[in-house]
């Protein structure tokens, strides 16, 4: 368990909740890009407020790095709220498709009024949000079928709103990636560190792979054994230390004297994890 509870939100993201009000009424949807790995740590709280009345699509991204079972049952989980849920992979290239004809449903009735005034192929609006490191540049780049927005595997990249054209008739709003003022509940903090959507240099990377090895053993146990070839009697009754200590005595990061190089212990495991090495894995299930 993490020492103090992990929060980040730098000066910035209040500035991106101004820029997100202030265009809301220039867009005609807005795309919420959420994380399959972790639905419900990644889905901000606030966004539901902050876009009121306005259509609105949860859009799972890097699915081909969750379990696809449980991404089955989170959308099945938001269809029941009455979310319309589309899982994608902007790497791949799956469920981009799903997601340009869930659009099209959402705006039917606007695209049928277009059209009755002689404005067919008039080009919708779309606004793009979510946390840092979700995907929505990678997204925006596949859309639109080359390099329009900056995109690393590191939060904080976007911190200006961009208008991207694409060729499927929708113009997307590239705004910065915003988290909420305050975790109440720990684990989210947590599994946002976990998967990069915080920076990790302001965490203790060691402690966070910790985290790491401890959810693995709750949510992949056969994944995480298999990967580290660690067997069920090692494993049995260790801490989240001693889990990372084994990792990196199997994996041979040893240091002068036979200690166990966390450092690296810790950038190979989280590396891993977030890169599918692993395998495919959700670290929550539908509440």
């Amino acid at each position: 368990m993490a020492k103090n509870p992990i929060q980040w939100f730098p000066g910035h993201m209040a500035k991106t909740k101004r820029l997100m009000r202030e265009a809301l009424s220039e867009v005609d949807i807005v795309l919420e890009l959420i994380d399959s790995r972790i639905p419900y740590s990644s889905k901000n709280p606030e966004i539901k407020e902050l876009v009121g009345d306005k259509p609105r699509i949860t859009v799972m991204t890097k699915a081909t790095l969750a379990d696809p079972k449980i991404s089955a049952a989170w959308v099945e989980k938001f269809a029941s709220e009455g979310t319309r849920a589309v899982l994608i992979d902007s790497t791949t290239g799956f469920g981009i498709d799903a997601l340009e004809a869930a659009v099209k449903h959402a705006l039917a009735d606007k695209i049928e009024r277009y059209k009755q005034k002689g404005m067919s192929g008039r080009r919708l609006k779309s606004m793009i949000v979510g946390i840092p490191n979700v995907g929505k540049s990678s997204l925006i780049n596949r859309i639109a079928g080359s390099k329009k927005a900056r995109v690393e595997d590191r939060p904080g990249v976007t911190m200006t709103k961009q208008w991207v054209p694409t060729g499927i008739g929708l113009d997307l709003l590239d705004m910065p990636g915003v988290l909420w003022p305050k975790f109440e509940d720990e684990r989210v903090g947590e599994n946002l560190a976990i998967t990069g959507a915080i920076r990790d240099a302001i965490l203790d990377t060691e402690e966070i792979a910790m985290l790491l090895c401890a959810r693995l053993m709750e949510c992949a146990p056969d994944e995480f054994m298999a990967r580290y070839k660690l067997t069920r009697d090692e494993v049995e009754g260790l801490d989240s230390y001693d889990l990372f200590e084994l990792v990196g005595k199997k994996r041979g990061f040893l240091m002068s004297g036979g200690a166990i190089n966390h450092e690296r212990c810790a950038t190979v495991l989280l590396d891993e994890f977030r890169g599918g090495k692993i395998g495919r894995i959700s670290l929550e299930m539908p509440r």
